[in-house]
């Protein structure tokens, strides 16, 4: 016998965090709700050498985007129609848990669901973007870490119990980040191993073709021969 009041979430069913892929318009809903989420954002930084210096100069490099970490629980040993989807998901759980424990469904026609996000899509030839919705939060990015812990297993050894952490990184249009400084303020920036003028130029201004006027703000004559360690004056334009 239970004592107490009845559960809410029997009266009103509490939302189920879901995830898209807006490649295909395909929805997921995780079993179980996460207990928490971390929402973390850095920025970069790097130390330039100074003459007569004890330290170096601390300059600012770029911002880095947001990330979004969690971990999400899944079972097929002892869930019942508690676990979000769809009706069917919901009644498939329901005569899962009627069944014996060496009959238990894997839990990893679940697991790879999300696991998979990771995979390269064969139309854009990158992993599908996602969408992660759970109440307030509205989250859109790529999948970029899953690690999957399978805690209890069946007496033929197939998995039925997982622990997934996961880690999105969030995704931003191209020309819709904000200048770091006005427009008519000249920018200096550091060259590191594998950067061109066309790199800087799309980054600063969205259009590579502006590379020449680079050139001419820092007298290089042959664009391809940066050297590491050097600073590019990125000129107001």
């Amino acid at each position: 016998m239970v004592l107490g009041d009845k559960n809410p979430n029997y009266a009103m069913p509490v939302t189920k965090l879901c995830i898209t892929n807006l490649v295909k318009n395909e929805r997921f809903y995780v079993l179980y709700n996460p207990e928490s989420y971390v929402q973390e954002r850095s920025v970069k930084y790097e130390g330039q050498p100074g003459f007569d210096s004890e330290a170096p100069t601390i300059q600012f490099v770029h911002g880095m985007t947001e990330g979004l970490s969690m971990e999400l629980f899944f079972d097929t040993f002892s869930s019942m129609s508690e676990v979000g989807g769809s009706a069917a998901d919901k009644s498939l759980f329901t005569d899962n848990s009627q069944k014996n424990s060496s009959e238990k469904m894997d839990v990893r026609e679940y697991t790879l669901k999300i696991y998979d996000l990771m995979s390269i899509d064969k139309t854009t030839h990158v992993p599908p973007l996602l969408k992660i919705e759970w109440g307030s939060l509205q989250f859109v990015g790529h999948l970029v870490s899953c690690s999957q812990k399978f805690t209890k297993f069946s007496e033929s050894g197939v998995p039925v119990r997982a622990i997934l952490s996961v880690k999105f990184m969030e995704y931003i249009e191209p020309g819709n980040t904000a200048p770091n400084e006005s427009p008519d303020t000249a920018k200096y920036r550091i060259v590191h191993q594998g950067d061109s003028l066309w790199a800087f130029s799309g980054k600063e201004y969205g259009d590579c073709a502006k590379w020449r006027a680079v050139a001419r703000a820092n007298g290089i004559a042959n664009p391809r021969l940066l050297t590491s360690g050097e600073t590019i004056r990125l000129p107001a334009l």
